[in-house]
């Protein structure tokens, strides 16, 4: 390996899009994604110093009660967070984005671009109208499940408290197959992580656009239910799809070897090296889930962003690897489900 200078890392990593395709933001909001916080994660401060250029801000609702009442409260919830994630364009320096074109336009002008996003299909029950709801504040993927079942779609992990079964729908309900479709319709991706493997893998097969996974990673390297199997990989590669390697330590190292050392960055690249082999350069990318348990020794907060970088060029990645790693991958599948969007309609 060859240690880069910290001004080729910098030069390196300023000279990209840097794009990082899941963060939680806090709830209640606070406010204070301007201002930044110790508390945060990310915040515009934090995301200046470490250079990052975009994010995807998450509005996350964890899974409850399969019901009306249930329903409704989550919906509520997540129309509310995602007004708070377009309030943040109001922000100088900041631009919510929900289109490539737009996102590329903020880059090429220095601005922090937010791509808006929603994690759980929990929020939309079992009204498919609110996908349109969600797409109009500028959502641009929807995770299909969180941990437990919904209306939609089978989890990697049924909750017991949520009396989960352990596959009711065997995948995708009917209901789930009519959201893949809308989202294709409407131009916004579908999120396989957190979901079944039969929930992945038909979604796959349903898709017009490539699937992705904003935050996962690889299960030969961690024997995880969150993370993805090499057949699971290999039909991300099938369908254009991406994998978004995330900074979660117990999705990156069994727990045997989490009490020998600190999950960190170089743990974090070894599952970029496996995906990159398995699948090829195209198809894996960087996520954080910040804000919503991740972060490792080297990459706690976003103001480290460049640690990741550094441990790239020491593997020997060349600039347009790290390019399509750190976001040419994610705009390459959001233009992809732009234009299937605009031939359904």
């Amino acid at each position: 390996m060859n240690e880069p200078t910290i001004s080729a890392v910098q030069a390196m990593h300023r000279s990209i899009l840097t794009l990082d395709t899941h963060v939680d933001i806090p709830w209640p909001d606070r406010g204070d994604f301007a201002t930044g916080a110790s508390s945060r994660c990310v915040d515009l401060p934090k995301m200046r110093e470490g250079g990052m250029g975009a994010a995807c801000l998450v509005a996350y609702v964890g899974q409850g009660p399969v019901s009306g009442a249930g329903h409704a409260a989550a919906s509520a919830k997540a129309l509310a967070m995602l007004d708070v994630i377009a309030g943040v364009g109001d922000v100088p320096g900041v631009r919510v984005c929900d289109t490539a074109d737009a996102l590329m336009a903020a880059h090429a002008a220095g601005e922090v671009a937010i791509i808006p996003a929603v994690e759980n299909g929990y929020t939309i029950g079992e009204d498919i109208g609110l996908l349109a709801r969600f797409r109009a504040r500028g959502a641009r993927y929807m995770t299909l499940t969180h941990n437990g079942h919904n209306a939609l779609a089978d989890s990697a992990r049924p909750m017991a408290h949520l009396g989960d079964e352990a596959e009711p729908h065997g995948g995708l309900s009917a209901l789930g197959r009519a959201a893949v479709a809308e989202m294709n319709r409407l131009g916004m991706l579908v999120d396989v992580s957190h979901t079944s493997r039969k929930t992945m893998m038909q979604a796959v097969e349903l898709s017009r656009a490539p699937v992705f996974a904003s935050h996962s990673c690889v299960r030969a390297l961690c024997d995880h239910p969150r993370n993805l199997d090499d057949g699971q990989l290999d039909a991300l590669r099938a369908c254009g799809g991406v994998i978004h390697i995330t900074a979660m330590d117990a999705f990156l190292c069994p727990r045997d070897v989490r009490q020998t050392h600190r999950v960190g960055v170089p743990d974090f690249v070894d599952h970029i090296d496996y995906a990159v082999k398995r699948i090829g350069i195209a198809h894996v990318g960087i996520s954080s889930d910040f804000d919503g348990g991740g972060g490792i020794e080297g990459w706690a907060n976003a103001a480290q962003a460049p640690n990741l970088t550094a441990e790239l060029m020491r593997r020997g990645y060349d600039h347009a690897q790290i390019a399509a790693l750190w976001g040419g991958n994610f705009v390459r599948i959001l233009r992809q489900a732009e234009e299937v969007a605009a031939q359904t309609q």
